[in-house]
C-alpha cells in the first residue's frame, strides 16, 4: 500500500517560467499583492540569499543589480496551471486528494507490484512536466506523513531525479533520522519546542514513542503522527474535499481610500468574488461580515471595524450580498479617516441542496435567483463578460501590479504567439 505526494517546485516562479523558456536558469521571484514582499522564489533566487515574505524594497537593488527577474502575483494564471497538473494526476491515480493549490496525495496501493514505486513517481514527474512543463517532486511512503518526508528529503539531499520511495524499513529509518521534528507534518514551533524539551529532536526518535505515552503526554493527533510514522496508515486520502466553513477575500490598497463610495465600489469586486467561490462550493452562506481598517503603521490614526448581516434565508445570490454590505459598510463608516485594507467574510453555509422556506416569499424565486446565478457564472469562467454595476470596473485601482505577467491560459488577447 503506496501513498504519493506530488509537490510543484517553486510553483508561482515555475509557471512564470512555462512560456518564457529564456527564464529557465535565472532567479525568478514572485511578489504578494501591492508588490509588497517576495512570496515565491526559484531555486536560483533561493541561493541567491532571498528569504521568503521579505519586503520587496529591502531586496530589489541587489536583486535586480545579480539579473534577477521579479513578477507580481498571476493569481488567474497560477490557479489555471494548478488545475492543469491537478486534473494529469487526476487521470493517472484512482484516489487523488488536492491538498493545496500545488500539492496532492495520490494513492496507487496496488500499482506499485507492476511497475513499482520508483518509477510510478518517475513516470508521474515526466507526465507532469512534459504535458504542463512545471517541474515536480514525488515522495512515497506506506503513510501520507511519511510521503511528507520523503518529499522533505528530495529537497534537503537534493536528489537529481525528484523522486524518492521509502518503501522499506531501512530507508525510512534513515530518512527519519535525518528529519527534524520541527519539519515533520503538522509539527509546528511550539510542539517543535515541546518535544525538544522531552529530548525527542527527530523524526525516528519520534517514532520510537510510545503512541499511548504521546497521547497522554500531548494530543491525539501527535499519537496518529508517531502511528503514521510506524507505517499505520491513520489519514486517508481525501478524494472529495471537505467543504469550507467561511470563504474570506480581502486585499490591501496600494494607495488609501477616504471616500465611501470608493471604498464600497472596491469591496463590491470582492462580495461579486467569493459569491462565485461559494456556488463553486454548492453552498449557500446565512452571514456576510464585511471588515476596514487603517495602517498599523500610521500612528496618526488607527480605526478598523468588523460588522455582520445575517440573512432570513441562506443565500448565494451575488445581489442579495451586495445590498447587504451597502447596509453594513455605511454603519461601520467613518469619514476623515485614511483606509488601507478591507475585506468580506461569508460563513453560516448550508448545502445548495436545502432551503428554509419563509412563510412570507414565494419558493420559486430561490430557483429563478439560482438560475441567473449559474447563467453568469457560465458566462464568465474564461473571461469576464457580466458585471455588476455597482463594481469598481476601471474607477480605482486599489491593488498595485506592476509587472504582471500575461494571462497566458485564461485570457483570449494574451494568448502566446509562436514565431
Amino acid at each position: 500500500m503506496s501513498i504519493a505526494l506530488v509537490d510543484c517546485v517553486s510553483f508561482y516562479a515555475s509557471c512564470e517560467r512555462v512560456f518564457r523558456p529564456d527564464l529557465k536558469e535565472r532567479p525568478v521571484v514572485v511578489l504578494s499583492n501591492n508588490d509588497g514582499c517576495v512570496i515565491a522564489r526559484s531555486i536560483e533566487a533561493k541561493k541567491m540569499g532571498i528569504k521568503m515574505g521579505v519586503p520587496w524594497f529591502k531586496v530589489k537593488d541587489r536583486y535586480i543589480r545579480k539579473g534577477g527577474i521579479v513578477f507580481s502575483s498571476n493569481f488567474a494564471f497560477y490557479g489555471d496551471m494548478s488545475r492543469r497538473v491537478m486534473n494529469i494526476l487526476d487521470s493517472i491515480s484512482p484516489k487523488t486528494e488536492v491538498y493545496s493549490i500545488d500539492e496532492a496525495f495520490l494513492d496507487f496501493s496496488g500499482t506499485e507490484k507492476n511497475v513499482g514505486c520508483f518509477n510510478f513517481g518517475l513516470q508521474l514527474k515526466n507526465t507532469v512536466g512534459r504535458w504542463t512543463g512545471i517541474p515536480v517532486r514525488v515522495g512515497i511512503g506506506p503513510t501520507k506523513t511519511l510521503a511528507k518526508i520523503a518529499s522533505y528529503q528530495i529537497k534537503k539531499r537534493n536528489i537529481k531525479s525528484r523522486v524518492l520511495a521509502l518503501d522499506n524499513q531501512k530507508d525510512i529509518n534513515q530518512a527519519l533520522e535525518a528529519t527534524p521534528v520541527g519539519e515533520i507534518w503538522g509539527v509546528g514551533r511550539r510542539l517543535n519546542r515541546k518535544l525538544s524539551m522531552a529530548g525527542i529532536n527527530n523524526a525516528l526518535q519520534l517514532s520510537y514513542a510510545p503512541p499511548q505515552d504521546i497521547r497522554k503526554r500531548f494530543s491525539i493527533v501527535l499519537e496518529r503522527t508517531v502511528r503514521e510514522l510506524n507505517g499505520e496508515r491513520c489519514l486517508e486520502i481525501e478524494d472529495v474535499s471537505p467543504t469550507k466553513k467561511q470563504i474570506v477575500v480581502s486585499r490591501s490598497f496600494a494607495k488609501k481610500i477616504t471616500n465611501l463610495e470608493v471604498l464600497n465600489t472596491v469591496i463590491n469586486d470582492y462580495v461579486v468574488r467569493a459569491a462565485e467561490k461559494l456556488r463553486s462550493e454548492k453552498q449557500k452562506s446565512s452571514t456576510i461580515s464585511v471588515f476596514i481598517r487603517t495602517s498599523p503603521f500610521d500612528a496618526s490614526q488607527s480605526y478598523r471595524a468588523i460588522k455582520s448581516y445575517s440573512f432570513t434565508y441562506p443565500t448565494d445570490d451575488t445581489r442579495d450580498f451586495l445590498y447587504a454590505v451597502r447596509k453594513t459598510l455605511a454603519k461601520i463608516y467613518k469619514p476623515n479617516y485614511r483606509y488601507s485594507k478591507a475585506g468580506i467574510m461569508l460563513s453560516s453555509f448550508s448545502d445548495i441542496g436545502y432551503v428554509q422556506n419563509s412563510l412570507f416569499r414565494e419558493s420559486h424565486t430561490y430557483k429563478m435567483n439560482s438560475k441567473l446565478m449559474k447563467v453568469i457564472d457560465e458566462l464568465n469562467i474564461n473571461q469576464k463578460q457580466i458585471y455588476i454595476a455597482s463594481q469598481n470596473i476601471g474607477k480605482f485601482k486599489p491593488i498595485q501590479r506592476n509587472m504582471i505577467s500575461p494571462k497566458y491560459t485564461t485570457s483570449w488577447i494574451d494568448l502566446p504567439v509562436v514565431r
